[in-house]
């Protein structure tokens, strides 16, 4: 039986980690390196580095930072932002990342998925989608929850899987900081368009919402920020709850 994996998510900006609701109201949450390394030893599967003001203020994403939080951290690490060419892959990979996430680069170069996939390997593509739903449809949005762009997220998120993404990063606009539940309507209509791991993001408020999501919808991970950020829900804690009620998770140091 395949282990959910449980993925802390640092959104950084101006060199700091922030969190917001719905991609809106922005606060300042910790250093990126401190808080990197807490997860690397505290139970994380994996971690997610996105750079969320990068694409929007049209620069390269803080490879300096992106350095020191390499470095620190001994689990598998994303690294998003402003990812719009085989050369920004390179650089994310050079600075430590183990896998490179596209979002809005992914929508205005067409190819670059594919391009990706065919030199670094599918297991290195992940595929971010920002969807809200407009007119009852999920639509997906660019720049950090900016642009409406019109697309479908189902198709969009076939179209990424054909293109040689190895996995899917699904955030929710509608949900995101809510702390409500994860969008399971949303994620299962994904999760059954697709077969490559689909990660679920936006919406988790306590245990409880990881366990109805893994139960429910057929996600292979969970993403979340400020209940871990803020110590509301401790990564540990939260795998011996999954375990005890019949969610395979990955054991290690005091599970």
């Amino acid at each position: 039986m395949l282990t959910k994996r449980i993925i802390p998510c640092l959104d950084v900006r101006d060199a700091r980690v922030v969190k917001g609701k719905n991609f809106k109201g922005i606060m300042d949450v910790d250093d990126p390196v401190r808080l990197a390394s807490h997860y690397s030893g505290c139970g994380a599967d994996e971690l997610v580095f996105y750079d969320i003001t990068a694409t929007h203020e049209g620069r390269a994403i803080f490879t300096n930072i992106l350095e020191e939080t390499a470095k620190n951290v001994f689990i598998p690490l994303t690294v998003g932002g402003s990812i719009k060419s085989v050369s920004d892959f390179d650089r994310v990979l050079k600075c430590g990342a183990d896998k490179v996430s596209v979002n809005s680069g992914a929508i205005r170069n067409p190819s670059l998925i594919s391009e990706a996939a065919r030199i670094y390997g599918n297991q290195c593509v992940v595929l971010s989608m920002d969807v809200m739903r407009v007119d009852g449809k999920f639509t997906v949005f660019s720049a950090g929850g900016r642009i409406n762009e019109g697309i479908d997220a189902i198709e969009w998120a076939k179209k990424g899987e054909a293109d040689g993404a190895g996995e899917l990063v699904v955030n929710s606009i509608d949900t995101d900081g809510v702390k409500g539940g994860f969008d399971l309507e949303m994620l299962e209509a994904i999760v059954s368009a697709v077969s490559i791991p689909v990660i679920a993001s936006g919406g988790a408020g306590k245990k409880e919402d990881f366990l109805e999501l893994f139960k429910k919808v057929d996600v292979d991970a969970g993403i979340a920020a400020s209940v871990f950020h803020f110590g509301e829900i401790e990564i540990n804690e939260l795998k011996k709850y999954l375990a005890q009620n019949g969610i395979a998770v990955r054991t290690g140091k005091g599970i």
